[in-house]
């Protein structure tokens, strides 16, 4: 078996790069990721004979099969497979590269597709786009907002060259991760409940805790600080939305963990609610600049000094000023 590897290794060392194209290089890691022709082409805005034609360019310049037809979803060949292994390191290094040779081109940038979890969408978002555009005038931007786990999802399957989310906990090294700020958790309770944050989390106030559905990554950290407090609240309600848990608590039906980032979001609800430390051990989420390894550095750099001076003027200094026991955990990482 160990011979069979060596001379498939051998036959690919023995082509011609004249033979390959970039495309189908890329073209063919994304079919070995997905396992599909549909769907890459689906994702790249290829027609599904276009993936397959490079596919089949591929290999007959490999001499090899790379997948087996047969079969559906794509299943690598053992040849297939060594390939993948290399390729997946090599194309790295050319995005790298081309991502080198783009920088201080910011003007000639042509396409940018931006996506950020939806706290900055109604003020920060909107500011950004027009600064972007001013700067870079002959580019084309598409921007898409949603909620942390899937933007990083996004730009893991290069649907995104630049995202604005939660730090995910798993590293990949085909991120750029910049920590962009640090978001505090408090507790929002509604207005004159009479009763200390400590008896609130402790079921003194007899509310119930409205918390944000478990699919997110702002509940998993939540619900785990809870459970490190061996802590448990009674809850009835649950909700992806931070609007809607706050329109709850203005209405005196429960009490919630947020952050201040998406508290400043809900003006309209303010007044009839009160924002706290946490009480005990105060934990917080680090909200980061994400980017994929080709993604030009100068434009990367320009969304990075403008999200944050956006952040710091709109919603950190606002919020210092309301709230000074935020000023040490709610800021910018600089």
């Amino acid at each position: 078996m160990i011979d069979i590897y060596r001379r498939r290794a051998a036959m690919l060392q023995q082509t011609d790069i004249r033979d390959l194209s970039l495309k189908g290089l890329e073209l063919f890691q994304l079919c070995a990721h997905r396992g599909s022709l549909q769907a890459v082409a689906t994702e790249t805005g290829l027609s599904a004979s276009t993936v397959s034609h490079h596919l089949r360019s591929l290999e007959e310049a490999l001499r090899a099969d790379l997948f087996d037809h047969s079969r559906r979803p794509l299943i690598l060949t053992p040849t297939g497979k060594i390939f993948l292994r290399n390729i997946d390191n090599a194309l790295h290094e050319l995005r790298k590269a081309r991502a080198e040779a783009a920088a201080g081109n910011m003007s000639e940038a042509r396409y940018l597709r931006l996506g950020t979890i939806e706290d900055f969408d109604s003020d920060i978002i909107p500011s950004l786009a027009v600064s972007l555009f001013g700067t870079m005038p002959n580019c084309d931007f598409l921007y898409h907002t949603d909620s942390s786990h899937m933007i990083v999802q996004m730009l893991r399957n290069r649907q995104l060259d630049i995202g604005i989310a939660a730090s995910p906990t798993e590293r990949t090294r085909d991120f750029i991760d910049r920590p962009l700020m640090r978001d505090p958790f408090v507790l929002v309770v509604p207005k004159n409940t009479g009763r200390t944050p400590k008896e609130i989390v402790g079921g003194g106030a007899n509310l119930p805790f409205l918390r944000f559905s478990g699919n997110l990554f702002i509940a998993r950290q939540i619900e785990a600080q809870l459970r490190r407090m061996e802590i448990s609240p009674p809850h009835r309600f649950e909700c992806g939305n931070n609007q809607t848990l706050l329109a709850m608590v203005a209405a005196g039906t429960g009490w919630t963990i947020t952050t201040p980032l998406l508290f400043s979001r809900a003006r309209r609800f303010q007044s009839d609610v009160e924002m706290h430390r946490f009480p005990g051990k105060g934990f917080a989420r680090t909200l980061a600049i994400l980017a994929n390894a080709d993604c030009s550095r100068s434009v990367l750099d320009l969304v990075d000094t403008a999200i944050r001076t956006l952040i710091q003027d709109a919603v950190v200094e606002p919020l210092h000023g309301s709230s000074p026991w935020l000023k040490e955990d709610f800021k910018i990482i600089v």
